[in-house]
């Protein structure tokens, strides 16, 4: 009796752990195919390879010069575009993107930038002297481009002023710049930033921190406040406002950084990162249409945003091989614009000026390719915002949310319009358990069809004698019981 019940015991459980295998397995390797397939994507080498025939800003003596780091495996697009456009827009700088090489160099998030300058190439336009300030934005890691990164922080860009922008803290401590000193970084990394540094005094909650040659910013957006914060003391206050007041950052706090709440990773947050990650980035993708003119901000906030909470993945596209942006950085795109449509859902085209002009062949490629066409930055304002409501609308809400909440925007969260949860990537996960359930029924059914005879070759269905379950024919005459 004893082994019998145990018996029947380990049959229910092994069916529980075959269904809770069934139930995991497919969406388990769905996800995992996914998150696989982003990380590839996210700083994708550039299609192009060659360097156009463009020349770098005209460098006006006097006026202090800015150096925005891109590593040769690529750099954040927010991190580096957002302060390029806050310091060139003031027109008190001399603002140039600087590479350990000048070719084509990935963004994240599809966008291909060819960097005005090489290190070699800056110096001497500078004439040996250091940049007065240096802009280190997050960069993949890369351990040659790192070597290259860190060597030229330490031994030219520490002669001047540097701002650290999000995780660049990473490479600004290796190279020894943040030892002993107070300094901050995204609220996601920066536990690992403490075990990794522990000579730097991490603080949490700060939008900045000035530590004299060295100024550190939080996460991503926080680079506006840091940004400010070098032009009032390069420039002035005066300056900084106008500045702030021109990005449409209503959030400028004159002369000390503005507090925001400590973040920390939330249940809901890390589910709706999954579900976006592992259910939908593979079947979502936003075309971004690059017009000449179009502002550095307005470009960050169009890629940024779906890159960063990984759940869109977005492309540039261009009817020219070439575009130049408000204050002359020259981007490639990665598609044509009359070729656009395969795989794309929307097409979206950024800068006040593109929505103004509303070009008809770019209306005239959506319509071919039959999917809508959306101008973010119609109205002025915070070029973040409409993009914003965008997600909101057209994916969910708590997408949006996390979106915020990653780019350390402290504007309020999204409005009532758009899904309430990510029901589609919800859906796509449930049917993949289904699916996995279903596979596992299936097989149950057809092994025990095996078992009895059912299927075997020659029987027509019928049970055969000396099989289980075969009637008298069977070799212990009982029916096999479930």
């Amino acid at each position: 009796m004893r082994k019998g019940r145990g018996a029947r015991v380990l049959r229910v459980l092994g069916r529980v752990l075959a269904v809770l295998l069934a139930l995991f397995l497919v969406p388990g390797a769905e996800f995992l195919i996914s998150a696989r397939s982003f990380a590839s994507y996210r700083y994708a080498p550039p299609a192009a390879d060659s360097v156009p025939a463009v020349a770098p800003p005209e460098h006006v003596p006097g006026r202090p010069t800015v150096a925005v780091v891109v590593g040769n495996a690529g750099a954040n697009v927010a991190d580096a575009l957002v302060p390029y456009d806050v310091l060139a827009s003031t027109g008190r700088f001399n603002v140039y993107t600087v590479a350990p090489e000048r070719r084509p160099l990935p963004l994240l998030g599809g966008l291909d930038l060819v960097p005005d300058l090489d290190f070699a190439q800056l110096s001497r336009r500078l004439g040996g002297r250091a940049p007065d300030v240096t802009v280190v934005p997050e960069m993949p890691s890369d351990e040659e481009s790192d070597r290259r990164v860190i060597e030229w922080l330490r031994g030219t860009a520490s002669r001047g002023l540097v701002l650290s922008v999000c995780t660049g803290a990473r490479l600004v401590a290796d190279a020894g710049l943040l030892d002993g000193r107070e300094a901050t970084t995204h609220w996601y990394r920066l536990s690992g930033l403490e075990e990794a540094h522990p000579a730097v005094r991490w603080r949490r909650g700060v939008r900045y921190l000035d530590a004299g040659n060295v100024i550190s910013t939080g996460g991503l957006l926080s680079s506006v406040d840091g940004s400010l914060r070098v032009i009032e003391r390069l420039v002035g206050t005066g300056a900084a406002a106008a500045a702030a007041r021109s990005a449409g950052w209503s959030h400028y706090s004159p002369g000390a950084p503005a507090r925001m709440p400590e973040s920390r990773l939330s249940p809901s947050d890390a589910l709706v990162h999954v579900l976006n990650l592992g259910y939908r980035s593979r079947t979502t993708k936003v075309g971004v249409v690059l017009t000449d003119g179009v502002g550095e901000l307005e470009l960050a906030s169009v890629f940024s945003p779906y890159a960063e909470v990984k759940a869109v993945r977005t492309v540039a596209i261009a009817s020219a091989d070439t575009v130049r942006s408000r204050h002359g950085l020259t981007f490639l795109p990665r598609e044509r614009l009359a070729g656009a449509g395969d795989g794309i859902d929307r097409l979206m085209v950024p800068g006040g000026a593109a929505a103004a002009e509303r070009d008809p062949g770019i209306a005239a490629a959506a319509r071919r390719a039959g999917v809508p066409l959306e101008y973010p930055h119609r109205r002025p304002g915070f070029a973040f915002d409409p993009v914003l409501d965008s997600m909101a609308r057209t994916l969910d809400r708590p997408t949006a949310g996390w979106t915020r909440k990653i780019l350390e925007y402290p504007a309020a969260e999204p409005g009532p319009s758009g899904p309430s949860w990510p029901w589609r990537p919800t859906l796509r996960l449930s049917l993949l358990a289904l699916a996995g359930v279903a596979a596992l029924v299936l097989v149950r059914l057809t092994a025990r069809l095996i078992t009895t005879g059912s299927l075997r070759p020659g029987t027509g269905g019928r049970r055969t004698p000396g099989s289980p379950g075969g009637g008298r024919g069977s070799l212990d005459g009982d029916e096999e019981k479930p």
